[in-house]
């Protein structure tokens, strides 16, 4: 298995998003658990990863059910977020406050069932609060030993800056959506190169609606796809992985076979021509 850093953890270097396992549309459990005994060794969660207004953490719950059953789970790195919430009206609303976030980690580390989270990332900005003073609470959160590395996720390149700054230099990595549709994002993997930072492309296939018209909405990828004899979401993920060590993808998944079929980008080498092809597209 390739793997990749994320602080100082190894991980595999295509990770799995575990969210469509708990939201509207979700597969049944037994699916779920098999998706995630399919390998990967970082799972991307967050406490607002559920579909009715009263399963909060369902996605987190589900995950520490499947690492309990797993002979591997304790190889996996869970990372999980807060600051997000789900009315369970469809809606996604925010609550970056100080006092938000300390009360999210303290839940989801009851429902991981561990007593320090491995990667506790914020959610999203929330523009009622200073970043700097939701920052601070995860900066808290990590001086108090409850959780182990800390993330931020949907930043711009000025808040990585500040994040890192408020933390210490202990920023260990961003998560952003970037995908062959939404490349504004690029500035910020920049960035997380020239730091070290790890950079965790969310949505990397476009979203769970799009992710299987990748081919046919962006033909370079289809072709290249059809030349080495593999699917165009691998050769996506191959051109991400290419573009530094630092990138960890983590597409979406609630099949084994379209996890397993994700991890095998890592085998996949693309040529210079076909980079700057895709990079072009």
């Amino acid at each position: 298995m390739h793997t990749r850093r994320i602080g100082d953890v190894e991980v595999s270097a295509i990770g799995l998003g575990a969210m469509p396992m708990s939201i509207e549309g979700r597969p049944d459990e037994d699916r779920s658990l098999a998706t995630v005994h399919a390998g990967v060794t970082l799972i991307d969660t967050a406490d607002a990863y559920h579909r009715d207004a009263d399963e909060v953490g369902h996605n987190e719950t589900l995950i520490a059910k499947a690492l309990a059953s797993h002979d591997r789970g304790a190889d996996v790195l869970v990372a999980t977020k807060g600051g997000h919430l789900r009315p369970g009206d469809g809606s996604w609303t925010l609550d970056g406050s100080p006092r938000h976030l300390k009360a999210a980690c303290e839940a989801s580390l009851r429902r991981l069932g561990v007593e320090a989270i491995g990667l506790y990332q914020f959610h999203r900005p929330d523009p009622r609060v200073p970043y700097a003073e939701s920052l601070g609470a995860i900066r808290d959160l990590l001086d108090e030993g409850k959780i182990r590395m800390a993330g931020i996720s949907n930043a711009n390149p000025e808040q990585i800056r500040q994040a890192d700054d408020i933390l210490g230099g202990r920023l260990v990595s961003v998560q952003n959506q970037f995908s062959p549709a939404f490349r504004s994002s690029e500035p910020e993997l920049r960035l997380c190169d020239e730091l070290g930072i790890a950079f965790l492309p969310w949505s990397p296939l476009g979203g769970i609606s799009r992710a299987g018209e990748l081919g046919s909405a962006h033909a370079p990828f289809a072709r290249i796809a059809e030349a080495h004899g593999v699917s165009p979401q691998r050769v996506c993920l191959a051109w991400m992985l290419a573009k530094s060590p630092v990138v960890v993808p983590i597409p979406g998944a609630s099949r084994p076979e379209t996890i397993r079929d994700s991890a095998a980008a890592t085998d996949l080498t693309l040529t210079p021509e076909e980079l700057a092809e895709l990079d072009g597209a």
